[in-house]
């Protein structure tokens, strides 16, 4: 399974922190000026804590000394242009990016108060614990039943068949599309369309019992009748999970999220609550990009 996923991250990660420098260079002098993240930085019950946070492709800081915490049964939407760390952040919330070389990553960042930086903690629990649903759906080569029993097996989350059958199609209800695929688990699940198949890695996420499912542009490439449904389902999993989402739409951000984190050239501007951050911005580049003046 992580050979999918790294060979996900690896595809597109290096070149979107690298980007920062194209597609806002004119807004520099701005982003020179920074002096803070405007907003609160904190929550009264965070699942994750991340602390100054810094991120380097080779030489290229991508990640400036970010502070945010994510909490409990809460979506924080992440948004900004092109290029702005938003999704290297991501990444570093299950320690994606040490599938990259030239990653560097200082700071910390807990989940439920364990570093999870440390050298000695085990990526591939963490990795159920704080699941990725990436950008382009990335089924596995393989039955729709085995896509969501493949977790459970290599986690020993089932003692046996009758359990991961129940696992499989609780997954496939949480994620709404077990009355879809009830009647062809055997068949790949790369016959289903593109909706269904980013439900369906929805579903092989929400298998092994995540805290934490992050979300990188997961309706990106799907028709506005899928990016419904998904947006719909992200706002039945905030009962269960702690969500956070990268999007270039600022209206799924606004449809989604409780709150909102916008970002510019590696540095978190500006945090609030979704109402406030779309309404009232208090910083003059976050209100620039809500305002479509670049982006």
């Amino acid at each position: 399974m992580m050979n999918a996923i790294a060979k996900e991250v690896m595809r597109d990660a290096p070149n979107k922190g690298l980007l920062a420098s194209v597609s806002v260079a004119r807004f520099k002098g701005d982003a020179d000026d920074f002096s803070g993240t405007v907003g609160e930085v904190e929550v009264a019950d965070p699942r994750m804590r991340c602390r100054n946070l810094d991120v380097f492709y080779n030489d290229k800081h991508a990640i400036m000394d970010v502070s945010l915490d994510i909490g409990k049964n809460e979506v924080v939407a992440m948004i900004g242009p092109s290029g702005c760390g938003k999704s290297t952040f991501l990444r570093c919330l299950n320690r994606m990016n040490d599938t990259i070389d030239i990653c560097r990553v200082s700071g910390q960042i807990q989940l439920d108060g364990q570093e999870i930086y440390d050298r000695r903690l085990d990526v591939v629990p963490l990795r159920a614990r704080v699941g990725m649903v990436f950008q382009k759906p990335n089924p596995f080569p393989k039955s729709i039943y085995d896509n969501i029993a493949y977790g459970p097996r290599i986690h020993g989350l089932a003692a046996n068949r009758q359990e991961l059958d129940e696992v499989v199609e609780t997954s496939l209800r949480k994620a709404g599309l077990w009355n879809e695929v009830k009647d062809r688990l055997d068949q790949p699940g790369t016959s289903l369309s593109g909706g269904q198949q980013q439900r369906l890695c929805i579903a092989r996420t929400i298998a092994v019992s995540p805290d934490v499912i992050l979300m990188d542009e997961p309706c990106s490439a799907l028709d506005p009748i899928a990016t419904a449904k998904i947006e719909e389902l992200i706002d039945e999993l905030r009962k269960n999970y702690t969500i956070a989402i990268v999007t270039h739409s600022m209206q799924q951000a606004a449809r989604v999220s409780q709150r909102t984190a916008y970002f510019h050239l590696g540095r978190l501007i500006e945090v609030g609550p979704t109402d406030d951050i779309f309404t009232r911005p208090r910083h003059k580049l976050t209100e620039d990009y809500i305002s479509g003046r670049f982006g």
